[in-house]
């Protein structure tokens, strides 16, 4: 069975969570007792209808307000897929959130009342899904009910979003328009009448007949050496294998790889997982693979196709989510985690504020404050080998972590 990931973004009150609540009651994936603390709590608040909103929003804050604070993460399946959805927080100050929601998505929903049409949050969710290279956008117009299902009105959001998508820059996404109605459950998981004028699939229909394939970008083969496996036993005295998981693209036995950082070169042996021998692995097999000549790697090297080198560099120009109170400034030092590797890293120069709604770019910045985006300079204290974020997601990003606290301060993305 596919299994698709999907992050949920939109601006307060427009209706992320209590549309996640309509999917799981109108798909049966509420359990009972969930279902009856809904029905019990809707009617103490005395509402005459269902507060979906109550099936996601699990922080006592989070319900007593009515918003999403944190990341939740839902889990449900129809019988062609099953979903794995980021429900993620609307507010401003919760931009961080928002960008670890949709950091492992493979398809996001936009939601916009349809009153209020498009606002600033609508923007900077849809730059952040841009930055993030999320190839399947759906722009869910929620709340058509309370506008008498106009069709003039989800004509106008629909071409304010596409002329956003028009100046990104990003030409591979898919961009679907969906009118809905959250509360009433319209077009969510059934067509619905009110809005005969839309011929398009409900909500649900349309995320259970996405190509997984199709969201997936191919990248270049790149497998990071996680452990070296030397069991020293009498049956495997000369065994050594190189465990990881393989990211990018498929690695096969006879593959001719170049070990990084000593260039050396050799051909793939063998693919194992535990006890099972396999010709292929796919991306993000987790993996121990053996080489057909000895060679010295150690935790932190990397295997690649022959032809296929990343980047070896000590200096980086990359796009910053800043996510720590503290703010960032020129001079600063952290700590650098690029999958398996770390090194120290100093902060070179700031060379632009992103603004979220597409107005541009404040240049030489004196800091980036609390979930602010900006392009970044950094000078490591070793060599690391890198692609693009556009060449290769999973070799293309970072996180930064301050060496006081220890906290995630910033993640980066590699330009």
């Amino acid at each position: 069975m596919n299994v698709l990931k999907i992050a949920t973004a939109g601006s307060v009150d427009d209706g992320k969570s209590t549309l996640i609540g309509r999917i799981l009651y109108d798909t049966n994936s509420l359990t009972e007792d969930k279902l009856q603390a809904i029905e019990e709590k809707s009617a103490q608040r005395g509402f005459d209808y269902l507060d979906f909103s109550l099936a996601t929003d699990g922080l006592v804050a989070e319900r007593e307000q009515g918003i999403t604070i944190d990341v939740a993460h839902i889990y449900f399946s129809t019988p062609k897929t099953s979903f794995i959805i980021a429900d993620t927080p609307g507010h401003i100050e919760y931009t961080r959130n928002m960008v670890t929601g949709a950091s492992n998505s493979q398809a996001s929903i936009i939601l916009v009342d349809a009153r209020n049409g498009v606002v600033e949050q609508t923007y900077r969710h849809f730059f952040i899904n841009n930055l993030l290279r999320v190839k399947e956008v759906i722009v869910a117009v929620n709340k058509m009910d309370l506008v008498d299902y106009s069709e003039e009105k989800f004509n106008q959001i629909k071409g304010e979003i596409e002329y956003l998508a028009e100046k990104s820059g990003f030409k591979d996404q898919q961009l679907t328009f969906i009118p809905i109605s959250a509360l009433q459950g319209d077009n969510v998981v059934n067509t619905s009448t009110n809005i005969s004028w839309y011929q398009g699939k409900s909500l649900l229909e349309y995320l259970e007949n996405i190509e997984i394939e199709s969201t997936v970008e191919e990248f270049k083969t790149r497998f990071p050496i996680q452990t070296v496996i030397r069991p020293k036993t009498e049956n495997h005295h000369d065994y050594r294998g190189y465990a990881g998981k393989l990211y990018g693209g498929s690695l096969a036995v006879g593959d001719e790889v170049t070990v990084l950082p000593s260039a050396t070169q050799s051909k793939v042996k063998s693919i194992e997982f535990f006890q099972e021998s396999f010709q292929e692995a796919t991306p993000g097999s987790a993996i121990t693979v053996t080489l057909e000549n000895d060679v010295n790697l150690s935790r932190g090297d990397m295997l690649v196709k022959k032809g296929e080198e990343p980047q070896v560099v000590k200096q980086l120009d990359a796009t910053i989510c800043w996510m720590d109170k503290e703010p960032l400034k020129t001079s600063d030092k952290y700590y650098v985690k690029h999958g398996v590797n770390d090194a120290q890293v100093k902060i070179t120069g700031l060379d632009a504020l992103i603004h979220t709604d597409f107005s541009g770019e404040e240049e030489q910045p004196s800091q980036l404050s609390l979930n602010e985006i900006g392009k970044v300079q950094l000078k490591l204290s070793k060599p690391l080998f890198i692609d693009t974020y556009a060449e290769n997601k999973s070799n293309g990003a970072f996180i930064l972590i301050n060496p006081k606290t220890n906290n995630t301060s910033g993640v980066g993305f590699i330009n």
